[in-house]
């Protein structure tokens, strides 16, 4: 399931992308348009902004933009960013893999089912972009 600060973050990069050009969005207009928390938002942004995916703008006419076009964002990225593992489960993490204690791999068929069901929200999550989640296609 999204976390609360993953939503926000995608209706976040939804509104700047539906936006006609590029130009810096200020935080406040987000939050008030999308109805996030002032505070939580700012915190989202930056690391979007350290990631790579934003930039920020200071001053008179400032405020947040993309850096990379957001036909360029997989949506895997953002979850990964904001909630970590795409995976059910440890074990079957692509990033995030961590062997469970008790089980054996191999002979795990809780494991072997978890593989496919993250292969399948791969399949999606990789080759939708942020720019599949705007009105228009930008």
């Amino acid at each position: 399931m999204l976390s609360k600060k993953a939503q926000y973050a995608f209706k976040a990069l939804m509104y700047m992308a539906d936006k006609k050009d590029n130009e810096p969005i200020l935080i406040a207009e987000i939050s008030k348009k999308k109805r996030i928390p002032l505070k939580f938002l700012e915190n989202i942004l930056l690391e979007l902004k350290k990631a790579g995916i934003l930039e920020s703008k200071k001053g008179k006419g400032g405020g947040y933009f993309f850096k990379v076009s957001p036909k360029e964002v997989p949506l895997a990225k953002i979850v990964r960013l904001i909630d970590g593992p795409i995976a059910m489960l440890p074990c079957v993490s692509l990033y995030f893999y961590e062997r469970c204690k008790n089980c054996d791999e191999k002979q795990c068929g809780l494991h072997d089912m978890m593989v496919l069901v993250r292969d399948a929200n791969l399949r999606i999550l990789e080759k939708k972009t942020v720019a599949d989640l705007t009105k228009k296609m930008v």
